[in-house]
């Protein structure tokens, strides 16, 4: 694709950008109408703010790189996400730190799905996660968090949640959502 088509890729991100693509295409071929904004699940958004994507010097070629992108993006269970981990490295070495990042990040969205989660969003400073509808005793559960550590967790309007802490490198905020995950599962 031109810069035309594909200049949109970072101000939506890859894997709806994909997903949007593939819609798009399909409709094509089927001779129906292009519906891209008609997304058939509910796309999580995980923006945790570090490097975390296949770097070029690692593997060089587009087209190769695309294709792991795609597969990585459509893994159905985490082991699924760890066969592609070990082919990685079996073909190009020891992975650098932004793809190990990219694999962290597709583990927090698989695992954000089982608890409705709709976007988590990370800064140094705090992240916040918005939830889709859930039960009274789930939001029971977020409203007794927020009551006994004050410090740490704020609610936000529209189903938030505010995480504060001291979030300055990726294991951090990586291992931040992790015990978030534990709290939200006890």
């Amino acid at each position: 694709l031109g810069e035309e088509q594909s200049g949109q890729i970072q101000s939506i991100g890859f894997s709806l950008y994909c997903d949007m693509l593939e819609r798009a295409v399909s409709a094509l071929k089927n001779g129906e109408d292009i519906d891209v904004l008609d997304d058939p699940y509910d796309h999580i958004d995980i923006e945790l703010n570090i490097p975390a994507l296949i770097p070029d010097d690692y593997m060089y070629d587009v087209y190769t790189r695309l294709t792991f992108y795609k597969r990585m993006n459509n893994f159905n269970k985490p082991a699924d996400l760890d066969e592609i981990k070990v082919e990685l490295i079996d073909r190009f070495g020891p992975l650098p730190e932004q793809a190990n990042n990219l694999f962290h990040v597709l583990k927090i969205k698989h695992k954000a799905k089982a608890f409705n989660i709709k976007s988590l969003v990370m800064n140094e400073e705090y992240a916040d996660i918005k939830f889709n509808q859930h039960s009274p005793e789930f939001y029971a559960k977020l409203i007794k968090l927020v009551q006994n550590k004050p410090n740490i967790f704020k609610p936000l309007p529209n189903d938030g949640l505010r995480y504060f802490g001291d979030f300055l490198q990726a294991p951090e905020r990586i291992d931040a959502i992790h015990h978030l995950f534990d709290i939200l599962q006890s």
